[in-house]
């Protein structure tokens, strides 16, 4: 059924009325920095900049000024050669995973380099600039410091386009997926170390995601933007990307453009990769919304959950098109064991699928049938992996109807998948690239190449144990009532115990109230055109949101309360994300 699109592919979080404030060009960066570079007296600007910012747009933006000297830090940097030793424990040879680096940006440099810039900057006389990754570190000291940035998802553009490698390794012309796994393993932890070492003393922001048109503001306003967005509902910028069984459902509902074959994902709450987007007056800064998280831990997650994962946001959501598609891969997710074993990190990739839509006839693939004969399904993924007969699929796995709003929850260990003709919002833990796939159908990715198989790492974290009657009885449609009231009932929808997620969904057609209780939370309005987000308190301005809309409310905001923008008498609908307390783990 295809809606009338109010879906908001661009939101905004206005921050303030005053455009001049944020100053588009690098005409603007150069004023702001002209007093110190044109100055006789020696000073010394640095422009540290995040991996994936374009140097040479920045060097062209910058040359009118009358600098001294000129020095770009990655000049510094390790030999590529010897990078590659030092990370080869890290990254291994699988093609898709490796384990999280630990280094600083500090320890991607040559000391012999380093030390030879910095005579070169304390022998100038005049105006000094030092720019790159790492100019902060490089330059030890400095008169005013620019931190230039770019989102994660608008690096991998770059990265796809080959126009950005890796930190020090010169290989933009590899593959987009080798370029993506070094960054996400090495080169973003190291540069979100370094961001959030220097983050109180930015003295100006430059915003990099549109080719030739940076947005610079003060270091000042930089962080009160990210600050107010804590006290505050908002919205990530969304975006939407094609796959090998991606769909046309978002494409029509949402008024996407027609040039990609499909799109498979929209990446709606994924603060890791997606940005935010900040309104001075008619202007638009944008930044990573992982800053948000990094800088404002506490006010945007809460105590508890700070305590159990650091600054880490824990929810994702994201929506996955089959409409008119084919079959995600079968697959698995590791077990909490063997994600601290093998990756060095301390939870896993939990999910769970809500249909917000489907085709008569949609599956869900989840469970094992009973008495499974493990040997031969191994045998027979691994001849279908040998190009032998195809794997088949239904005669090992429960296939289960999927209908409108139903939920399937997918504890880590659960063999699954979800079928064609499907508009699945997934909710799960935030880990999202450790997906052991199974089988993929026979199919090659957009590229024209098999997608990595892993099926040893899968086998290894099936859990066996997950037949037919379990999964019925444990993961499919655990809907109870929790409360209800004038125009309003609260259901818990089941996400296992297994999981740290909780979920609820509230059916309204008058307001109905809810409260952070100091923990964040993840919203979908999975149900109805349009609903209003208001602070009875009135402490942020009404906030509306659009049917298939995620939105985050911070643990700061306290109360808030959800409304029908109209009154049609059919009922509206929101599924809702938390982490659950150690009260709730108890009571399940």
């Amino acid at each position: 059924m295809k809606r009338q699109s109010s879906y908001d592919k661009n939101p905004l979080i206005q921050f303030s009325e005053n455009g001049d404030k944020c100053r588009p060009g690098w005409d603007a960066v150069a004023a702001t920095l002209e007093s110190l570079a044109s100055s006789d007296c020696r000073s010394v600007v640095v422009v540290e900049c995040y991996p994936g910012v374009d140097l040479a747009e920045l060097r062209t933006g910058l040359a009118s000024l009358a600098w001294h000297t000129v020095i770009c830090a990655e000049d510094a940097l390790l030999a590529s050669t010897e990078l590659d030793l030092l990370l080869s424990p890290f990254l291994g040879d699988d093609p898709v995973f490796g384990k999280m680096h630990p280094w600083e940006l500090s320890q991607f440099f040559d000391s012999v380099k380093i030390g030879k810039l910095r005579a070169d900057i304390n022998l100038a006389q005049g105006s000094v600039l030092v720019y790159g990754a790492g100019a902060a570190y490089v330059a030890a000291t400095w008169d005013h410091l620019v931190y230039c940035d770019v989102a994660r998802w608008e690096i991998q553009r770059r990265q796809r386009s080959h126009r950005s490698g890796n930190l020090g390794a010169n290989n933009q012309h590899a593959s987009p997926a080798n370029l993506y796994k070094r960054s996400y393993f090495v080169d973003w932890r190291a540069a979100d170390a370094e961001r959030h070492r220097l983050f109180e003393h930015f003295d100006s922001f430059v915003d990099n995601n549109l080719p030739g048109h940076p947005m610079l503001v003060s270091g000042e306003d930089y962080r009160a933007a990210l600050a107010s967005a804590t006290r505050r509902p908002f919205r990530v910028v969304p975006f939407f990307d094609p796959g090998p069984w991606g769909g046309q459902w978002m494409r029509r509902n949402f008024d996407l453009p027609g040039a990609p074959p499909n799109f498979a994902w929209c990446f709606d709450c994924v603060p890791e990769e997606n940005s935010l987007r900040f309104g001075f007056g008619d202007r638009v800064l944008e930044l990573p919304a992982s800053t948000l998280v990094h800088e404002f831990p506490v006010t945007l997650l809460g105590n508890d959950v700070v305590r159990r994962f650091g600054a880490e946001f824990p929810i994702r959501f994201d929506l996955l098109d089959t409409f008119e598609g084919g079959n995600l891969s079968l697959q698995v997710h590791p077990t909490p064991t063997y994600m601290a074993a093998h990756f060095g990190m301390s939870y896993t990739q939990d999910e769970s699928y809500y249909l917000l839509d489907a085709e008569p006839g949609a599956q869900v693939f989840l469970g094992l049938k009973e008495g499974v004969n493990r040997t031969e399904m191994v045998c027979e993924l691994t001849a279908a992996q040998a190009d032998g007969p195809a794997f088949a699929a239904e005669k090992y796995v429960n296939a289960w109807p999927a209908h409108k709003h139903r939920h399937f929850s997918i504890p880590a260990g659960t063999i699954h998948c979800s079928g064609k003709n499907s508009m699945v919002l997934e909710i799960s833990a935030t880990p999202y690239i450790f997906t052991f796939k199974l089988w993929d159908w026979g199919r090659v990715g957009l590229d024209g190449m098999p997608r990595p198989i892993h099926l040893d790492r899968g086998v290894e974290n099936i859990q066996w144990d997950r037949t037919r009657t379990w999964v019925a009885k444990n993961l499919i449609d655990q809907v109870r009532p929790v409360a209800e009231g004038d125009g309003w009932r609260e259901e818990a929808t089941g996400l296992h115990a297994l999981e740290f997620i909780e979920t609820r969904r509230h059916w309204f057609t008058k307001p109905v109230l809810h409260n952070t209780n100091g923990t964040v939370h993840v919203l979908n309005l999975v149900e109805g055109e349009e609903a209003v987000v208001e602070s009875p308190e009135h402490r942020f301005e009404p906030f509306v949101v659009h049917y298939a809309e995620t939105f985050i409310v911070p643990a700061a905001v306290g109360a808030y309360r959800i409304s029908p923008t109209k009154q049609t008498g059919k009922p509206l609908a929101t599924i809702k994300a938390y982490v659950r307390t150690d009260h709730e783990i108890g009571d399940r």
